[in-house]
């Protein structure tokens, strides 16, 4: 109880805080590069994580998804649904992205992968606009993080919401 009574004051006090000037989270120059390592499962997981970022999320080539997910593909965005052929509906029927032939280099920007065992988590940079600031945005982060099987995601976390009606 004391450790909740602690959080709810803390959280009391740092919504009470004045806005302060914050840091623009910012990605790498060269994001490719990230996806690299010595260890060759760690190396093999980024290298699929790289084609999941280049080629399906950047390039929306989702006829290729199953080289890189498993049809079993646990999704935990909540407005997704999980399956190979359900994050498929998403992206190309929910969200409509059209699908680039010519895929060339990763240009989302990234912060940074991180690897361990069968995790490998990229952390991007966002922009939102401001609620508090009509007209104006804020920086922040994002993170994708991917549980591979046989060089395949097999499950997805981010830190997705559910998306309000339109």
């Amino acid at each position: 109880m004391k450790t909740q009574t602690t959080f709810i004051a803390l959280l009391a006090a740092m919504l009470s805080l004045p806005l302060v000037a914050q840091e623009r989270v910012v990605g790498v120059d060269d994001p490719e590069s990230l996806f690299v390592d010595d260890d060759p499962a760690l190396h093999r997981n980024k290298q699929a994580t790289l084609h999941i970022m280049r080629e399906l999320l950047q390039c929306n080539q989702w006829d290729r998804a199953g080289e890189w997910l498993t049809d079993r593909y646990i999704q935990h965005n909540p407005n997704a649904e999980s399956g190979l052929e359900g994050v498929i509906f998403f992206f190309t029927q929910v969200l409509g992205r059209e699908q680039t032939d010519e895929c060339g280099e990763l240009t989302t920007e990234i912060v940074a992968v991180t690897a361990d065992d069968d995790y490998v988590t990229v952390m991007l940079p966002r922009t939102y606009p401001d609620p508090r600031n009509p007209g104006e945005t804020y920086s922040t982060s994002w993170f994708d993080t991917w549980r591979f099987v046989d060089g395949k995601a097999d499950e997805h976390w981010d830190p997705a919401t559910i998306a309000p009606p339109e």
